[in-house]
């Protein structure tokens, strides 16, 4: 970061940074159902157009999984692939609210995830409380823009009412990261919590060692 003294808003990206995740259980779920192998679905899924389609909300969940049955050769209904769709998240990672917390009584907190309305359901009922701590989250689907695209995250930034060069930007995934560089944002690539907790000091921001749980 260039120059701390700019930050005023915190923007994090959910799953992979503030909620843990395993897609290994919904392949698991699946293969089970259909009688094949885990690792098999693993290699025919891809994060492929209509995946992106669907994340943009451009194409609806049961076009989408129309899709998921060419690709992943399966033959199951709607409501099993939902239900292995939803089976992946784990919680929150250890340590994340109290640094979130702590946080938040500093800067404002804001989320943007690349999610889908069936993955929206799950997570946004199932951590409710946890969530709370956001100001706002932005959903991709919602957004109708997704990172990595720059453009997304000026319209984040925009919403907020603060300008993009405010934010401090935490995410586990390089492409993003620069997304947001383009944009602007200031961003760190997350490793693990102790990424988030060295940021957040660096900033000159109240995290007690004795907050977070190292990864």
């Amino acid at each position: 970061m260039d120059d701390d003294r700019r930050i005023h808003t915190l923007l994090f990206d959910l799953g992979g940074v503030v909620i843990d995740f395993d897609f290994e259980r919904a392949f698991r779920f699946w293969a089970a159902r259909a009688s094949c192998e885990p690792a098999e679905l693993g290699r025919r899924f891809s994060l492929d157009e209509p995946y992106e389609q669907h994340e943009r909300g451009e194409l609806h969940a049961s076009d989408y999984f129309a899709s998921l049955r060419r690709s992943l050769n399966i033959d199951l209904s709607d409501d099993e692939l939902i239900e292995g769709w939803n089976d992946v998240y784990l919680g929150v990672k250890p340590g994340m609210l109290a640094m979130l917390t702590l946080a938040s009584e500093q800067l404002p907190l804001y989320a943007f995830t690349n999610s889908n309305p069936t993955h929206q359901s799950e997570w946004s009922v199932r951590f409710a409380e946890e969530l709370s701590i956001f100001n706002r989250i932005f959903v991709s689907s919602e957004l109708g823009l997704r990172k990595p695209d720059p453009e997304a995250f000026s319209e984040v930034a925009n919403r907020t009412g603060f300008g993009v060069s405010e934010f401090l930007f935490f995410d586990d995934t390089p492409e993003n990261i620069e997304g947001a560089r383009i944009a602007g944002m200031h961003a760190v690539l997350v490793e693990s919590s102790t990424d988030v907790r060295e940021a957040l000091l660096q900033l000159g921001l109240k995290v007690r060692a004795d907050q977070t749980t190292m990864q």
